[in-house]
């Protein structure tokens, strides 16, 4: 690979999809289908990434059962109650739960956050993502779910309530002065006052200022709304590219968008996801490949282009084309995710894939390699060497040997490249990531209005 190294290491987190990232995982039995019932099945996968000095585990999640149930184990534990236990397993990783902007109130979710990190010793982040499947919606006594733009004007108020939630407790607020009687300078802790179109939220939060002053805020999102809620809000981006030249667009559109917010592009990561089938050889990598596609059948194949692109089953013909016709100019459906769309769309177009390889292409709609250890390290490599990705987030194909073949065999060639970390050198997520910490908001007025 290239010699040219760019500074710094890539960052890599864990994505715990279930039982793993292709939807017949559970097929392969490697774990009982109750695992997913398991939080000793979700601290093991933990620790098999802190063992590889991975950055965090993350975790999906949604509010409405998203599988299903004839085909596939299905049902989720509450993602932040769950992480909660993993954090207390493990001592370095960090910890990154979704939870949705458009089915949540910014008090309680601050709140909730704030504590893992407490509880973690700051290893927490929050991965902020609306939702836009009409059975969400009708969970929350909603007959549809809110068009794309509603939902992403809502999150844009909602993160910023957040953060200054967070920010209501300045720094040295707490005196703990038992002999005098003093517990805090009252003058340190703020109201927020916040009043907005979809939020009045006073504050302050009534948990104080936690270890990395804010905890990581993650945002998922490719459309127009989600690149300004990330560029403007996010600590760092999870994102589709399938290619890398469109990696290296979208990589280089990001850091310009933060820039222009008066952010410092370097204190902003992107993140794409990569699925990966992992063998000690090319070849024995296909032949796993193979033997999980043969367990989801075609139906599998069809059923997972489907969801992305927003076209019934049996209006795809598996070994034909997509249905251009149908895609009218390529315009991401508004309930739908545009990001996922988007990435589907322009590989298949640009290589003229059928629905069949365009589902051996993309897996749970990010890019997908299939090899040995040394081709998954060359694509991490060529990534990050290029300026398309300042680490990724990894979604095997079953657990745990998905990511113990990664941990093992992937993370020392990495590391002998010099392009990932042999050890931790910080014990916050910010310190994996290279964030700073944050001041609050209300120090600095404060001290600007002294």
């Amino acid at each position: 690979m290239s010699s040219n190294k760019r500074a710094g290491q890539m960052s890599i987190g864990m994505n715990i999809l279930g039982l793993g990232g292709h939807a017949a995982s559970w097929r392969a039995a490697e774990a009982p289908w109750s695992a997913l019932q398991d939080v000793a099945y979700f601290q093991n996968i933990a620790r098999i990434s802190e063992r590889g000095c991975l950055d965090a585990i993350f975790l999906a999640d949604g509010p409405a059962l998203q599988a299903d149930v004839s085909r596939s184990p299905a049902g989720r534990l509450e993602p932040m109650v769950l992480l909660t236990a993993v954090a207390l397993a493990t001592t370095r990783i960090g910890v990154i739960s979704t939870a949705s902007t458009t089915y949540n109130s910014p008090y309680n979710l601050a709140r909730r956050i704030a504590s893992i990190d407490f509880i973690s010793k700051g290893r927490a982040a929050w991965n902020a993502v609306t939702n836009a499947g009409d059975a969400a919606a009708q969970n929350f006594g909603l007959g549809e779910a809110p068009l794309h733009v509603d939902r992403y004007e809502r999150a844009a108020e909602f993160v910023d309530v957040v953060q200054k939630l967070w920010d209501s407790w300045e720094d040295d607020a707490i005196i703990g002065d038992p002999v005098n009687g003093r517990f805090a300078h009252p003058e340190k802790v703020h109201a927020i006052d916040h009043v907005g179109k979809h939020f009045s939220v006073k504050g302050p939060l009534n948990v104080p200022r936690s270890p990395q002053g804010r905890p990581v805020v993650f945002q998922a999102g490719g459309s127009e709304g989600g690149k300004a809620l990330g560029s403007r809000h996010a600590d760092a981006i999870f994102c589709t590219q399938t290619t890398l030249e469109d990696g290296i667009a979208f990589y280089n559109e990001m850091k310009s968008r933060a820039a222009a917010w008066g952010r410092n592009p370097e204190h902003f990561k992107i993140m794409p996801g990569l699925s990966t089938t992992i063998g000690s050889t090319d070849e024995e990598a296909e032949r796993r490949a193979d033997t999980l596609d043969e367990y989801a059948g075609p139906e599998g194949a069809l059923a997972q282009v489907a969801g992305r692109i927003g076209i019934p089953v049996k209006e795809l013909d598996l070994d034909g084309p997509l249905p251009w016709h149908r895609l009218g100019d390529l315009i991401p459906p508004e309930k739908g995710s545009h990001g996922f769309f988007e990435a589907q769309i322009k590989l298949a177009k640009r290589e003229n894939l059928t629905v069949r390889q365009l589902s051996r292409r993309i897996r749970t709609g990010h890019r997908l390699t299939i090899g040995g250890p040394g081709k998954i390290a060359d694509t991490l490599e060529e990534w990050f060497l290029a300026g398309a990705a300042d680490g990724f987030n990894l979604m095997p194909d079953v657990f745990p040997s998905g990511a113990e073949a990664f941990v093992d065999h992937v993370v020392p060639l990495l590391r002998k490249r010099g392009v990932f970390r042999h050890e931790y050198t910080g014990t916050t997520l910010r310190d994996h990531l290279g964030l700073p910490r944050p001041a609050s908001r209300y120090a600095s007025a404060a001290a600007a209005s002294a």
